[in-house]
């Protein structure tokens, strides 16, 4: 077959500075090639990298682009502008997943010769499903994505699919030991709590500081220390350097300083995996009702053995099940601080909880696997193209 993939407007491909939309169809597209398909990539024009390539048998296509903005409209007018350029740059293909808000408005209809479009939310819909009619497929994240998408555009309901998120689940539940200096080492016995994403006030870090009050509080509980780890740049999706040093200054009342670490955004997987394998415990206490999709951290940290704390957020029901393989909290409530404090005090006092969580939750997201995952779209997207 022959495949076209089309990113948004603000990160590259390969990713030079994150993005998990990026990150995630740059293996899976290397997956496809691998495979005999005809794969061609498109993504923002990035210094040091040509406009146009060929790497690992994917041919990659770059063009001008926009950094990302804090405001909902701007960032809808960019995708607008992105996807009609990317519209005139469009190869003949049998298939064609967008990740753009508005090029799958028009898409299918005006340039059939473009492919059967696939489109994949990256992000909670907000009223563009009404618009998409000409589309072959949507592979929602989550059960709860593919309410949503149903409730927006009943006609697409026969056309969804639930898929999850693919992870590099064989690196990250490798045991070889990765000593890298941007990882700090923990002391003997000592209980890592930890947690990747953006440094965002969506993320709830400003209701795990106040958790961690909590549990600092807490007597008799065997030594800890809290490592987070990502962009908190409004360029990369996080809150600014306002909110970072808010945050700074509540993790400081609540963590004694050497045992809490803000590290830098990680890029290189094999450090990502090293640094999700130092954890014992994986928070994320996000209140983003309408951003989370699925959770590609939590699922990450599961494979790489770490027992997942999550809100109540139905985007995470797909795949964390409290006490059978994590636990979850409910972020809403009014003790919402008290009821994470209460899970993690729990995990640091119960190793046996912890062991026997962690060996599930590793289990339960194999299932997502790089390999695993692209042979499921191949097969799904020669279906589409024999129609």
């Amino acid at each position: 077959m022959r495949l076209t993939i089309v990113n948004g407007f603000f990160l590259p491909v390969p990713p030079a500075s994150g993005g998990a939309t990026e990150k995630t169809w740059h293996r899976l597209s290397r997956e496809f090639a691998a495979r005999g398909h005809a794969v061609t990539m498109i993504s923002r024009r990035w210094h040091g990298y040509p406009d146009e390539e060929t790497l690992d048998s994917v041919r990659h296509l770059r063009l001008q682009g926009y950094n990302h903005r804090r405001v909902l409209w701007q960032n809808l007018w960019l995708d607008f502008l992105w996807s009609c350029r990317v519209y005139r740059a469009l190869p003949p293909a049998d298939i064609v997943v967008a990740n753009t808000v508005s090029l799958p408005v028009w898409l299918g209809r005006c340039k059939p010769r473009a492919g059967r479009v696939v489109v994949l939310p990256g992000r909670m819909p907000k009223g563009q499903y009404r618009r998409y009619h000409r589309i072959a497929r949507v592979i929602a994240p989550s059960t709860h994505v593919a309410g949503r998408v149903a409730v927006e555009n009943p006609a697409l309901a026969p056309r969804i699919r639930v898929c999850g998120y693919p992870i590099d689940w064989t690196l990250l539940q490798s045991d070889a030991p990765l000593v890298h200096p941007l990882i700090p080492a923990g002391n003997p016995g000592e209980v890592t709590l930890g947690f990747v994403g953006r440094i965002h006030e969506e993320k709830g870090l400003m209701l795990l500081a106040d958790a961690l009050r909590l549990v600092h509080a807490t007597p008799d509980l065997p030594p800890w220390r809290l490592l987070l780890c990502g962009p908190s740049d409004v360029a990369r999706g996080g809150s600014g350097a306002d909110f970072r040093g808010r945050l700074l200054h509540q993790l400081s009342q609540a963590v004694p300083g050497s045992r809490f670490h803000l590290l830098e955004p990680q890029f290189n997987d094999r450090v990502l995996a090293a640094l999700y394998r130092s954890m014992d415990i994986f928070c994320y206490p996000s209140l983003a009702v309408e951003g989370e999709t699925f959770g590609v951290a939590v699922a990450e940290a599961m494979a790489a053995g770490a027992v997942p704390v999550v809100s109540a957020l139905a985007c995470f029901r797909d795949f964390v099940q409290s006490d059978r393989n994590g636990l979850a909290f409910n972020h809403a409530a009014p003790d919402a601080p008290a009821q994470l404090a209460a899970a993690l005090v729990r995990l640091l006092r119960e190793p046996d909880t912890r062991r026997r969580l962690a060996t599930a939750a590793q289990a339960d997201v194999r299932r997502y696997d790089y390999p695993t995952f692209a042979g499921t779209l191949l097969a799904d997207f020669a279906t589409l193209a024999g129609d």
